[in-house]
């Protein structure tokens, strides 16, 4: 594989083949890298749901802790 690219010019190695690389997997690569932003953007709604609730609850838990019978 080295020998082939040896002779061939400057720009088809770093213009030509990414380009061509792009064209043909570049729906795979936009599908990966959308299903990776997605699954980190869920990560981040869990973490601060979780994060409310637990403030929710430490703040109920607290008030209802200060109340005398």
């Amino acid at each position: 594989m080295r020998e082939i690219f040896a002779g061939l010019p400057w720009w088809v190695k770093w213009v030509a083949v990414p380009l061509i690389v792009l064209v043909v997997f570049g729906g795979l690569i936009a599908s990966v890298v959308g299903f990776v932003i997605g699954l980190l953007f869920k990560v981040l709604v869990f973490v601060v749901l979780v994060g409310g609730l637990i403030f929710v609850v430490r703040k109920f838990m607290s008030s209802s802790e200060r109340k005398d019978w």
